[in-house]
């Protein structure tokens, strides 16, 4: 599976420009993703200074990403072309729709 995960109001809190509280719960949920082999995608606004401070702010966390702002390689290839859109499976965004991190990290696989 891929995750586009948002950075500013899901990962932290939203500061922006600043970088808010981690968000412990998701950042959890995210790297038990990646460990069970799933690929991530950063997915945010941020760009230039700011975005490369996130990545780094990601990194010190032990959260590492496949792709930040841009499709997975595979997804290029398969598609001959590099869509404006980012493709995933499952987009992880406090501006999307209610992620219940509870019942909905059972669903997908939290546990298993």
């Amino acid at each position: 599976m891929v995750y586009a995960v948002d950075f500013d109001g899901t990962l932290c809190t939203n500061e922006f420009p600043d970088i808010g509280v981690p968000r412990q719960d998701i950042i959890e949920f995210i790297r038990h993703r990646r460990a069970c082999g799933d690929r991530l995608i950063l997915w945010t606004c941020r760009s230039g200074r700011t975005l490369d401070e996130a990545v780094a702010w990601c990194a010190s966390l032990g959260l590492e990403f496949d792709a930040v702002n841009d499709n997975l390689s595979d997804n290029i290839a398969l598609h001959n072309n590099n869509s404006r859109k980012v493709n995933a499976d499952y987009y992880i965004d406090d501006r999307n729709f209610h992620f219940d991190f509870g019942d909905d990290m059972n669903r997908l696989g939290q546990t298993g």
